[in-house]
């Protein structure tokens, strides 16, 4: 992957795979009652083709902080950002603003944007002309570590 480094987020591309991606065991996993793994089927996945659907207008970041933690969104989680989707209300998108780049919800009314933070200690922020503002890119997926 190619790394690009702002200051707040950590930008990096996508690369060709290698392969034919990593085995996708299809049983379904439970996650209440353990189920009989004696007939399932195993075949390849590959993460590209599961989570980026525009090659050339996908890139990702890390989150760093913790303002959309009640989205699901931890430091350190891996987006999956898309630069050629249209942002609009209630989207998770990483935007620039005044300098650097944040990961918020789009909260549009109007002629009026705000970004939406997901957590109560953090300040809702109220875009104005005076701010230096882009929607970046819009959140697509994001990926754990466990």
């Amino acid at each position: 992957m190619q790394m690009k480094t702002p200051k707040t987020l950590i930008f990096f591309t996508p690369k060709a795979s290698s392969g034919n991606g990593a085995v996708f065991v299809d049983v379904g996993i439970s996650a209440g009652f353990p189920s009989p793994a004696d007939d399932f089927r195993e075949a390849r996945i590959s993460l590209d083709d599961e989570l980026i659907q525009n090659k050339d207008a996908t890139f990702f970041a890390k989150v760093k902080g913790q303002s959309m933690i009640d989205a699901g969104l931890d430091d350190n989680d891996l987006l999956v950002i898309d630069r050629s989707l249209a942002p609009v209300n209630n989207k998770i998108a990483v935007c620039f603003l005044d300098g650097e780049f944040t990961v918020k919800r789009l909260r549009v009314e109007k002629n009026q944007v705000w970004l939406q933070p997901e957590n109560p200690n953090y300040p809702i922020i109220n875009i104005t002309e005076d701010n230096d503002f882009m929607i970046w890119g819009i959140v697509t997926s994001v990926i754990k570590k466990v």
